[in-house]
């Protein structure tokens, strides 16, 4: 796409070889052919078969197969199924899950305008947007979507909605002249861009890029180009089950040989015993105990008025470490409000909320201000304006510009009756804005013959129309030193600073033109606008912050608007700001220092977004994106966990996300936060339940193969226990509420393995303390001259309470289990240990079970020993975590 807004109109019509009355219909034609429909082109789709198929490329899913491969030729129909329904639950989810891409890019085609109004042979056509070539001529008007990327021509009170691409809360003025050839794209006043919302006034623009060689068309092919990262949990699960898969199966075959060639025990034996090692040490369970502990996730995240949209993202936001996040719609409320106004020897604290017209005005230091000339500059607010306020449904919502929609709103703060003020002063004639005279007036006049103009505009050129000001004794000399320096300590607090002037105009008077308002009209004072933080905005970042968290705002608005929205809502560092031309100056290596210290940043570009977002990534950080505009798209899919907003988020932004917030509320992040921190430290209680029970069940046959004793547990009685067990125990630590202190530790490390050392010596540990104490019932029952069946009978159930009171344990990582809350568990922990326990007893008890599992009736006192032997590991393993709670608090 050519630099055409430093291109003039004359001139970017001549290269384009065009006429200021469009194209020849044959001519349209023809380049039609030449450059393709105005349409984003889509890109090529992956068969739905092989995107199937990608579901089962992982390490984890050949182990599970394997397992459902030994199972079945072992004749366990059920234990079989089972496993074939978690590898089919994997991939049917991974399978809906994906596509992400192509639905932005839906999203994004779906932002062209379908119809457009040209010139065509000197004629007006209304002609399908897909149609629309280089040099066509486009005619705009007042709520038109702009179908193409158009270099403007005319305009009269053009102003254009941007917020969707460069994130700027108020409609950008149009004009005609060129700009510099490396203004940002928020600058670009003299074009108008495919996708924009024309909010007023009239125009005409030469078409200089369609399709993908528009702006949005651009950040359609950055969308295109970025690649998706695998969340934390993904990584380490897929580096995780490698290294397992590679043991397992080491250590099957070393001790089918050791047990063969060196035991001497028949081949037969020797492999089925092995065979029930692996079964027993593979964690099948797993992937669905941790598939459901996200979906359970998903569900307190609806709550929260968060969507997800793609599970492992409830995870990655438990890590994340940066938030960097858009300012209009997400810090803000995407309202203009009146904040400040300034009068000759008074100025007021605007407060209330939204476009509602009810709230107080504060005078700053007290006292009572001059009530007429407040009264004076409510009116004119009131009267010059094209916008309409209107309560639905309890709020109060605009219909025009939001501007002056916000001055309705403080005139009707100050006491003006919105209804009325028309009736008594109805319009007879105006000028619109241009942003070449850069006012607006309005003439009007009363029922006794009384007729006044109001105007407002840019502080500089209302007072060089002025000669006077209204004081609270009436009109005074004017103070143009005094004004300027009002109207730049209000621009220095974020806002936009509008002056008003009035005049008297002779009775009779029924038309305004520019001689009228050049004269010496006398000065009301001065209003600041600003599109304020939300309030629950600036406790969710506080929160942010005690719990480790950075935030950054990004945002394409100007540097000092984001600058004062940045201070307001408590950023870490908000005074020190970089614009987009600031970070094109930077390399790589300068950006990946200053994006450290550095959590302002305006004026910037889709490419800037996903620059900043690739450098924190580069420093290790795991990055959570929030925005709602199609300029956000890019950054958003790049993050390792971008959140879209629900109400004023374009579908571009949502499809590109993994989470959506349907209240568009950034207090909502810190819960999502908070949620993805239980749900990992949820997912931690479940690796850290299975993988000790499993190393500890094959451990007993580890140990007895190598030392040629009896086996203590059957291959059918580990199945049995990895059945009844796996995903019932494990799948209640799902459930488990938050705890506290949570949104008090820092982020994790995302590098953190799953096997760290505290969890290595807890299997460890774990796996010791299981065999100890099975081998030990074992022993123990045979030297009391008591069968192989009741001893193999005891060393089975004492597996199941082992793996029980090591639930109670493992329920609580950060304190102790000795409470009243940890006791009192959760319904789900006790539905569970109630199912497990029926289902022993029935294996135990129930004759037709005891010959399927070589079980035989335990007497009542062994039964209490094995319950004792539970609770002799729960107290070993609540010192152990005393212990090591006390050395990390030590280290901090």
């Amino acid at each position: 796409m050519g630099q055409w807004h430093a291109t003039s109109g004359p001139d970017a019509t001549q290269a384009l070889d065009a006429s200021p009355d469009g194209l020849a219909a044959p001519e349209a034609a023809r380049r039609l052919r030449e450059h393709g429909p105005n349409r984003l082109p889509e890109p090529a789709r992956t068969h739905p078969l092989l995107r199937l198929l990608r579901q089962f490329n992982n390490i984890l899913i050949y182990v599970l197969l394997g397992a459902a491969a030994v199972t079945a030729a072992l004749g366990h129909g059920v234990d079989t199924a089972v496993i074939v329904a978690v590898v089919l639950a994997n991939a049917i989810i991974g399978y809906v899950q994906e596509g992400k891409a192509e639905r932005a890019m839906e999203a994004l085609r779906g932002l062209l305008a379908p119809r457009a109004a040209v010139l065509r042979d000197g004629r007006r056509l209304g002609v399908d947007a897909g149609t629309l070539v280089p040099g066509d001529v486009v005619l705009l008007e007042a709520g038109d979507r702009v179908p193409a990327d158009l270099r403007l021509l005319q305009v009269r009170g053009l102003q254009v909605q941007e917020a969707l691409l460069t994130g700027e809360s108020l409609p950008v003025d149009k004009q005609l002249d060129a700009v510099a050839a490396d203004a940002p794209l928020g600058d670009r006043s003299c074009l108008a861009f495919s996708g924009t919302l024309v909010t007023a006034g009239q125009g005409r623009g030469l078409v200089v890029g369609t399709g993908a060689d528009t702006e949005i068309g651009r950040i359609s092919g950055l969308l295109t180009r970025v690649e998706t990262l695998e969340t934390p949990l993904v990584r380490q699960m897929d580096a995780f089950a490698r290294g397992l898969s590679f043991v397992i199966l080491a250590a099957s075959a070393l001790l089918l040989a050791a047990g063969h060639f060196i035991g001497d025990r028949p081949f037969d034996e020797v492999f089925m015993a092995v065979v029930g090692l692996a079964v027993s040490a593979i964690p099948e369970g797993l992937p669905a105990v941790l598939t459901i502990t996200l979906a359970v996730g998903v569900q307190a995240m609806a709550r929260r008025n968060a969507i997800v949209r793609r599970l492992p993202a409830i995870e990655t936001l438990g890590a994340v470490s940066v938030i960097c996040t858009d300012k209009t719609g997400t810090l803000t409320r995407n309202e203009m409000v009146v904040a400040t106004v300034a009068l000759a020897g008074a100025s007021y604290r605007v407060e209330g909320e939204g476009y509602a017209p009810l709230g107080l005005l504060v005078r700053e230091g007290g006292g009572e201000g001059p009530a007429a000339a407040l009264a004076d500059l409510a009116m004119a607010a009131a009267l010059c304006n094209d916008a309409a306020l209107h309560s639905r449904n309890g709020e109060w919502q605009v219909e025009g510009d939001p501007m002056e929609g916000a001055l309705l709103a403080f005139a009707g703060k100050a006491g003006i009756d919105l209804q009325q003020v028309g009736a008594d002063w109805p319009r007879v004639d105006a000028i619109p804005f241009d942003a070449r005279h850069r006012f607006m007036a309005s003439l009007h006049h009363d029922h006794d013959g009384h007729v006044v103009a109001v105007a407002k505009g840019a502080p500089e050129r209302m007072l060089s129309m002025c000669a006077c000001q209204r004081g609270e004794a009436g009109d005074e000399s004017l103070d143009a030193v005094a004004w300027r320096e009002a109207a730049e300590a209000i621009a220095a607090r974020g806002q936009r600073v509008l002056a008003f002037a009035t005049r008297d105009m002779p009775p009779g008077s029924t038309s305004l033109d520019f001689a009228d308002v050049e004269g010496p009209l006398v000065f009301l004072g001065l209003v600041g606008l600003i599109d304020p933080p939300r309030p629950e905005a600036v406790a969710a970042v506080a929160e942010c912050r005690r719990a480790g968290i950075r935030v950054k705002m990004i945002t394409g608005d100007h540097a000092g608007t984001a600058a004062a929205i940045g201070a307001q809502v408590g950023l870490e560092a908000p005074d020190a700001v970089l614009t987009g031309a600031d970070l094109d100056e930077l390399d790589d290596e300068a950006l990946r220092a200053a994006v450290e210290r550095t959590d302002v940043f305006a004026r910037t570009s889709p490419e800037h977004k996903l620059r900043l977002v690739m450098a924190l990534q580069s420093l290790g950080r795991v990055v959570a994106m929030t925005g709602d505009g199609v300029n956000d798209a890019p950054a958003l899919k790049r993050a390792d966990a971008g959140i879209a907003m629900g109400r004023k988020g374009s579908e571009a932004a949502k499809e590109a996300s993994e989470l959506v917030l349907a209240d568009d509320n950034f207090a909502s992040i810190a819960a999502a936060v908070r949620e993805g921190r239980t749900v990992y430290d949820n997912l931690r209680k479940v690796i850290r339940w299975t993988l000790p029970t499993n190393a500890g069940e094959a451990g007993t046959i580890i140990v007895a193969l190598l030392a040629g004793l009896a086996l203590p547990v059957t291959p059918v009685q580990i199945l049995w226990v990895n059945l009844a067990t796996a995903v019932t125990l494990g799948l209640a630590l799902a459930f488990e509420p938050t705890e506290p202190n949570t949104m008090r530790r820092p982020p994790r490390r995302p590098d953190e393995p799953l096997l760290d050392r505290s969890l290595a010596w807890h299997i460890a540990l774990v796996a010791s303390l299981f065999m100890l104490a099975v081998f030990g019932i074992f022993e123990w029952t045979l030297a009391r001259g008591h069968s192989i069946e009741l001893a193999r009978t005891l060393a089975v159930n004492t597996l199941v309470v082992l793996e029980i009171f090591h639930l109670f344990h493992v329920r609580n990582l950060h304190g102790t289990s000795f409470n009243l809350q940890a006791i009192k568990g959760t319904p789900v922990i006790w539905l569970t240990i109630t199912l497990v326990t029926v289902a022993q007893f029935a294996i135990t008890y129930v004759p037709v079970l005891q010959q399927v599992f070589g079980t035989t009736a335990v007497p009542l006192a062994d039964g209490l020993v094995v319950v004792a032997l539970g609770v002799v590991l729960l107290v070993v393993l609540e010192a152990d975590k005393a212990l090591r709670i006390r050395r990390q608090q030590g280290k901090h």
